[in-house]
């Protein structure tokens, strides 16, 4: 079938609609929304966002807060060397992504007298690691202060520039809570310090789900059934699983907050690893709408879309999209599924 190769995901994107910074004010951001009871597009701006939104509904935002993971270091060699922080194995053990050549054993010297030495060495780039600090080994809160103090904001890897202090915040939502994750639930950040006192007085819940560096692995196989899709950790409080239980019309602000809802209603699991893939072929059962950002040809993230809506539609929506010059990715505009 059509919807199941993965060059049906495939579309072309014109280089200069990927948005390499956030827009100010938020509230300008371009809105495209598509009503699937009428199929019509309606093209507005984040300024009307609440407008939008159904009677009756409830938003579900995913509170993660990313880390600054990306660090800078030298081998005892003198070659520079770039690591992405992934999460902690245990307390002493981490797996981190290394741009660069290294082999176990390799130290790699870090800022503020710490140094990272190299345990074992996985595929696409993955090493687990010990940190150091003072000689001494690091745990788990001593590495994320040490993050915290010489990391800078991961920018995914299509934005083609360093990050800049301005991305501290920029780069993390307004409601972001819970420090875990590497990549932003970048439709959150289309919400400003006055969107989430708005909020706050409409039905709403917020879900943790640690977004990490798999969602922008490339997938692999030709048939999308044959992926395997990668986990992250996820937590529902009781209040939150009691609202997403008693309500029909579930409005996920991104796609991780859509995963998590849907992982809890498939699996009744409150917290634990998510590893759903949602697709044409495994479909919503509890999210009724969705706001997303526009994604990557051929992402997990562009099927997650087509499970709401069939790649086909998605795609030509797309092209309505490059056509009115939106803004593609994770500082980009985005888009309301109803």
């Amino acid at each position: 079938m059509y919807d199941e190769l993965l060059e049906s995901y495939n579309y072309n994107l014109p280089q200069e609609l990927i948005a390499n910074e956030p827009i100010m004010p938020k509230s300008s951001a371009k809105l495209l929304v598509y009503r699937r009871d009428t199929d019509t597009i309606i093209h507005s701006s984040f300024g009307d966002f609440f407008s939008f939104i159904p009677k009756d509904s409830l938003i579900v935002l995913n509170d993660t807060k990313v880390i600054k993971a990306r660090i800078f270091g030298n081998k005892t060699s003198g070659g520079k060397i770039e690591l992405l922080y992934h999460n902690a194995l245990d307390d002493h053990y981490f797996k981190v992504q290394i741009k660069g050549r290294v082999k176990i054993g390799d130290e790699i010297l870090l800022p503020d007298n710490a140094k990272v030495i190299i345990k074992d060495c996985l595929d696409n780039g993955i090493r687990i690691v010990e940190f150091y600090k003072d000689n001494k080994i690091a745990d788990k809160n001593i590495v994320l202060q040490m993050l915290n103090k010489f990391g800078c904001m991961p920018l995914p890897p299509y934005i083609k520039r360093k990050s800049s202090v301005g991305d501290e915040m920029a780069y993390q939502s307004v409601f972001a809570q819970n420090l875990g994750a590497i990549a932003a639930p970048t439709a959150s950040l289309h919400f400003s310090d006055e969107d989430l006192q708005k909020i706050k007085l409409l039905n709403h819940c917020f879900v943790t789900l640690h977004i990490g560096a798999g969602t922008f692995f490339n997938i692999q196989t030709d048939n999308i059934k044959d992926h395997k899709m990668h986990s992250e950790a996820f937590f529902i409080s009781q209040d939150s699983k009691y609202k997403i239980d008693n309500s029909d019309n579930v409005l996920c602000i991104g796609t991780t907050a859509c995963r998590c809802v849907e992982y809890y209603a498939r699996s009744k699991q409150t917290s634990g690893d998510c590893d759903i893939f949602l697709n044409p072929f495994n479909k919503p059962i509890k999210t009724k709408y969705l706001l997303t950002n526009f994604h990557l040809p051929k992402s997990s993230l562009i099927m997650l879309v087509s499970a709401f809506i069939g790649i086909q539609k998605t795609l030509e929506i797309y092209q309505d999209a490059i056509k009115n010059k939106y803004r593609f990715y994770s500082y980009g505009d985005g888009m309301l599924i109803l």
